[in-house]
């Protein structure tokens, strides 16, 4: 799985980027290093990267900076790697849109694992829900036709506007990935969030009323509470 992986590692700890390169690139990974935040959103725009290892405490862009901006267009694996330990910093990192939290100081061979396990959800399990000759998605009884606009729940046909149509797109083109209600927003609405939680809060809720079979205990669309919604477990 790892051959040609590219990963960005954003350090401003020149030893421990020096660290964590070395064993990367033992496991195969091409590495591509960035000492700040400016720094590390130039090597974005001008690479294919596959994953990102995120220290928070960074010059000129922090993480949190930098993982913002990235998420306005990307939804590549974001693995943050900081000394913080605390709650507020993990739910604010996950809450903006990364995948994984690493404590400082942390094993190389853990940080593979996740590492891979990252990538594997990015990459290989998604494919096996797009069938090769229509444009359908799958998740378990869910099938959504990407062309007609059309949904199904085991068999049967159900409604949706177009704006519970493009919610759950999001959700069944980027399964097992969390995402903010303000990143719903922008990404359904395509204009600022202002805090505009009730109007997210009643589509999901009509969501989960047409494809749940108990929109009380949710399979489909979970609440990952603090932060946001994802599909399934």
């Amino acid at each position: 799985m790892n051959m040609q992986k590219k990963i960005l590692i954003v350090e401003d700890d020149k030893e421990i980027s020096e660290l964590v390169t070395s064993h990367l690139e033992q496991e195969n990974f091409t590495v591509f290093t960035a000492f700040d935040g400016e720094e590390a959103l130039c090597f974005f725009e001008n690479k294919t990267i596959d994953l990102v290892l995120l220290d928070l405490m960074l010059p000129k862009l922090n993480g949190m900076e930098f993982l913002k901006e990235i998420r306005e267009t990307s939804f590549v694996p974001i693995l943050i790697i900081s000394a913080k330990e605390s709650d507020v910093d993990k739910t604010l990192g996950l809450s903006f849109g990364a995948d994984d939290y690493i404590s400082k100081p942390f094993s190389v061979i853990e940080l593979t694992a996740r590492i891979q396990a990252a990538i594997r959800r990015a990459t290989q399990y998604l494919p096996e829900v797009v069938h090769p000759y229509s444009n359908e998605i799958q998740f378990k009884a869910l099938t959504l036709d990407l062309d007609t606009f059309s949904a199904k729940v085991n068999g049967k046909n159900i409604q949706l506007t177009s704006k519970e149509f493009y919610i759950l797109k999001l959700f069944m083109t980027n399964q097992s990935r969390v995402f903010t209600k303000e990143q719903i927003y922008q990404l359904i609405w395509k204009d600022d969030y202002f805090g505009n939680e009730n109007v997210i809060n009643v589509h999901i809720r009509r969501l989960r009323g047409k494809i749940e079979e108990d929109p009380s205990n949710p399979q489909y669309i979970r609440t990952i509470w603090g932060i946001g919604y994802k599909l399934g477990e």
